[in-house]
């Protein structure tokens, strides 16, 4: 079955084409570069952004596929979480093909297109596994007991990890996005430099939180004068990164021996990162766990994992109706 999936879920605009769920014909992403001057997203310059790029980005995706729209067999598009207005957009682009070309449509919840970025990628993986999906947005424990069967383990009270790495790269002159930078600076800073706190709520829960160690890399590089900072921004940006990473990777290890789970995977975009990678792997070796993630461009919000994910839920589901409106604050379960 050939699927056309959309994403459009904050600021990237993906239109992609999947063969079942296993195969990636085309993959189109368009990263918008109008919010870097913010330091973060502007909900009303995505919906405007994701307007003037949705046609073109579809013609690429049909065009690098090499197929006709009378080829396509499904029509996915991401109805939630994300930002309203940029949700809008795709999903209404969605629904009007699939009318227009008389195709079947199904509505993917952002979430589960991250869980099936893995699918996508590992042709091994266990039905059953556990995952974090971790980025701008999210920030989630998921125990997967198979695809659509879900149980929250744990979430952020607050802020999301890769909003935190964002604000501490805008902190330290960096830019936006920062996660990048952060992981490319830190290779070169001393971990051990300051241990900032730790976020955790409870010792026995799988919940986190990321606005106190925000705060506590603000407080600091406030008490640094202009040379400090400059001597010392790559400690900074390496202390840092081994605090928020290293929550993540106690829980996760924790979860996997405390259920039973023998494979772990990571998805957003936060599982791009090289040191959460090394500190995931050393973990989970050392709880008899298997180890995945996706390749960068299936990380980043991308149209190929709603493919994949619609594709799943239609053969279980069947499709969705064309009155499917945008739900912001979906949840997965």
């Amino acid at each position: 079955m050939i699927t056309l999936g959309i994403e459009t879920s904050c600021d990237e605009t993906s239109v992609a084409v999947v063969e079942d769920s296993t195969s990636i014909r085309s993959n189109i992403i368009f990263s918008q570069m109008v919010h870097a001057g913010f330091g973060g997203v502007v909900p009303e310059l995505a919906s405007r952004e994701h307007l003037k790029a949705i046609m073109t980005v579809y013609r690429e995706a049909l065009k690098a596929a090499d197929i006709i729209p009378d080829s396509i067999d499904l029509i996915a598009a991401t109805y939630g979480p994300g930002l309203v207005g940029a949700l809008l957009v795709g999903l209404n682009f969605g629904k009007g093909l699939a009318y227009g070309y008389n195709k079947p449509f199904i509505a993917v919840n952002h979430l589960e297109g991250h869980i099936a970025s893995n699918i996508l990628t590992h042709r091994n993986l266990p039905e059953r596994h556990l995952t974090l999906i971790i980025s701008g947005g999210h920030t989630s424990l998921v125990l997967v007991e198979s695809f659509g069967n879900y149980r929250a383990l744990g979430q952020t009270k607050d802020d999301a990890v890769g909003e935190a790495f964002d604000k501490v790269a805008k902190l330290l002159g960096l830019g936006y996005p920062g996660g990048h930078e952060i992981d490319r600076l830190g290779k070169t800073g001393d971990r051990k430099y300051f241990r900032f706190p730790r976020g955790i709520i409870k010792e026995d829960s799988y919940n986190f939180s990321y606005s106190g160690l925000k705060t506590a890399v603000a407080l600091h590089v406030q008490s640094l004068n202009e040379k400090e900072l400059e001597e010392h921004i790559a400690d900074i940006a390496a202390s840092f990164q081994e605090a928020a990473l290293e929550v993540l990777v106690k829980k996760a290890a924790r979860a996997a021996s405390e259920y039973g789970i023998k494979a772990v995977t990571l998805s957003g975009g936060v599982a791009s990162n090289s040191r959460l990678k090394e500190m995931m792997q050393d973990e989970l070796a050392r709880v008899g766990a298997d180890f995945y993630y996706p390749p960068p461009k299936l990380c980043t919000d991308n149209a190929a994992m709603i493919a994949a994910a619609g594709y799943l839920r239609y053969l279980s589901d069947g499709p969705s109706g064309l009155n499917t409106n945008a739900v912001p604050y979906l949840k997965l379960t």
